[in-house]
């Protein structure tokens, strides 16, 4: 055990910890690097640049004529995923804390570094990319001093590019990280902090061992699910995996027991021996909640059964997406998805088309509502149409983040305002060094899940940093949006909307629709109405024809009898007639903002 270091590399997104990973493993002759991030392999992950999914690789290192081996898990850097991340922290004894040395310390950087120093990782700061003409090295250093108060020569310098530094950084992880501590003769503890889906064999569930030893063909049990299997293969992660007969404290490995069900395989679970089990789980485990909902339909609705199929396998390898069927009067039958944030509903929506060439409508995304009636009862809404009578709510809580933006002073005003226009507070401001602002902001999740990083990023040219963090629900004076045309509310077109901004966007909606749904032969009404009060409404005038061309010259009355009876015509259309709203109609509404 004392020759076993595990150890992740944290980062905010970009800082290259990917290609630093590569060069690790190149360095200890694990891999030959045929092309470029070998780690990503899934394509979107290297056409984005971004890691979705973490991935954990085995590599030996000789250091003064000892073997040693290192557990690398590398994370995904991306808000969203925050949770894999702190499982994968929790399974590790040290991290490398990747900064780019071109643009210094970022919002991700420090809310990752926060949750490893809460399990009391050891950290190796490392500056990368000081190849690039544009590196500032010295400012950067002054920077992490700030940060985590280390010496300066504990900042190791390097480059993911040309493999500079990258020796110094296996030795200071061989001689700072401390090798795991754990009982090999205590129950089985392990930890699993990822799992991926093969095909032919089922779940396979990587995990690493707190305490006790694993055989193959163990009878092991998961501890927060109680479901039990057969280890019918343990082994270790290579850039294949290796079988072992038996994996002992402190080693990170896999496991396959033919487990077919997503939902049976939770990131952050304890795996345990049946007749010998643990007394608690490792702490820390949570069930993952998707933060924001949006309905998925297929542009076909022959494709629905395809859509659920698609869902279901692509549900195998992504354990945090959740789906549910409903139906809409304007979209048909879909599914409610329920997504970690708006970069998982982006990929997942890019997978529906890649994977399984399925064309997608996804409608405008929101979030979960905590409704209190007035018998105290709470119920769970994703959906506006499925709110209760309002006579019947006491009030409405919605989540709020915690917000943490680093910019450049100059920015500071505008970010303030976006910030204050989407109904946040400012808790602080503070220097993080020179003339870099970290600012504080609780803000309402609903505001920020359609396009608040875009105007954050054009308000800031690119310069600000944004990481945020659910922190529970708070009352909110919300209201019900409903859209009526001729009087009959269009189910798919209700919205909750905060009272103060919900007059405005009914307005908005009235007047998009007012140009989009084609004329009939009667007036059609097109009203925004906030419970039973009317508060904006659009006329779109019938198509009419003249009917009294064929009066020339005689008496008014004869007209006037023609047109009464156009009116009464009219009238009774307007019973008996329907209004559809066209597919573009509904599309363009969703896109206002």
């Amino acid at each position: 055990m004392k020759n076993i270091r595990n150890f992740c590399i944290i980062a905010h997104i970009d800082h290259g910890k990917s290609t630093l990973a590569d060069r690790l493993l190149e360095h200890t002759d694990t891999i030959k690097i045929t092309e470029g991030q070998m780690l990503d392999d899934m394509d979107l992950e290297k056409e984005r640049g971004i890691t979705i999914k973490s991935h954990a690789i085995q590599m030996e290192y000789v250091y003064e004529g000892e073997k040693y081996i290192l557990n690398l898990i590398d994370t995904p850097g991306h808000v969203d995923f925050s949770y894999e991340v702190s499982r994968s922290i929790a399974a590790c004894e040290g991290a490398l804390l990747v900064v780019d040395a071109t643009q210094g310390v970022q919002a991700q950087t420090i809310s990752n570094l926060y949750m490893a120093i809460d399990h009391n990782l050891e950290i190796i700061p490392v500056i990368n990319k000081i190849d690039m003409p544009s590196a500032m090295p010295d400012e950067v250093e002054d920077e992490i001093i700030d940060l985590i108060g280390c010496e300066r020569t504990d900042i190791i310098r390097a480059s993911g590019k040309t493999g500079e530094g990258v020796d110094e950084i296996l030795e200071a992880v061989v001689r700072r990280i401390p090798h795991p501590t754990g009982d090999s003769d205590a129950p089985l503890q392990a930890l699993i902090f990822d799992s991926v889906f093969n095909s032919f064999r089922g779940i396979i569930a990587y995990f690493k061992i707190e305490n006790g030893s694993i055989r193959k063909g163990d009878k092991v049990k998961f501890f927060n699910t109680g479901m039990e299997y057969d280890a019918d293969e343990v082994g270790v992660l290579k850039m294949d995996m290796v079988p072992r007969d038996t994996l002992r404290t402190g080693e990170v490995g896999y496991i396959i027991s033919g487990i077919k069900d997503a939902k049976e395989v939770k990131v952050g679970d304890t795996i345990t021996h049946v007749d010998k089990p643990c007394l608690e789980a490792i702490s820390g485990f949570q069930e993952v909640k998707p933060m924001v909902f949006a309905g998925v339909y297929p542009i076909d609705p022959v494709d629905y059964e395809n859509l659920r199929s698609s869902l279901e396998k692509l549900q195998l390898n992504d354990a945090s997406l959740t789906f549910s069927p409903e139906s809409s009067v304007a979209l048909g039958f879909g599914f409610r998805c329920g997504f970690l944030g708006l970069l998982h509903m982006e990929i997942v929506q890019e997978r529906l088309d890649r994977e399984f060439n399925m064309d997608v409508i996804t409608t405008v995304p929101n979030v979960s509502y905590m409704v209190y009636d007035k018998q105290g009862n709470v119920k769970e809404v994703h959906n506006p149409s499925g709110l209760p009578d309002p006579t019947m709510i006491d009030h409405i809580e919605e989540p709020y983040i915690k917000a943490s933006i680093i910019t450049t002073s100059n920015y500071i005003g505008p970010i303030m305002t976006l910030c204050l226009d989407k109904r946040g507070e400012l808790i602080k401001q503070e220097f993080v060094s020179g003339n870099r602002v970290e600012l504080h902001f609780m803000l309402p999740l609903a505001e920020i899940v359609i396009d608040f990083y875009d105007k954050l990023k054009s308000i800031s040219k690119g310069y600000a940093s944004f990481d945020y963090h659910v922190d529970g629900f708070r009352p909110s004076r919300l209201a019900k949006l409903d859209i009526l045309l001729n009087g009959e509310p269009v189910d798919a077109l209700s919205a909750l909307a905060h009272q103060d901004n919900a007059v405005v966007l009914g307005r908005r909606m009235c007047e998009k629709l007012k140009d989009l749904i084609p004329r009939q032969q009667f007036d059609i009404a097109i009203q925004a109405a906030i419970g039973s009060k009317i508060v904006a409404r659009e006329t779109i005038k019938c198509v009419r024809k003249d009917v009294t061309a064929k009066c020339y010259g005689g008496d008014v009355s004869r007209k006037r009898k023609l047109l009464e009876k156009q009116k009464r015509g009219k009238k009774r259309m307007k019973q008996i007639g329907n209004v559809e709203v066209p597919q573009k109609a509904f599309l363009a509404v969703l896109k206002l903002d």
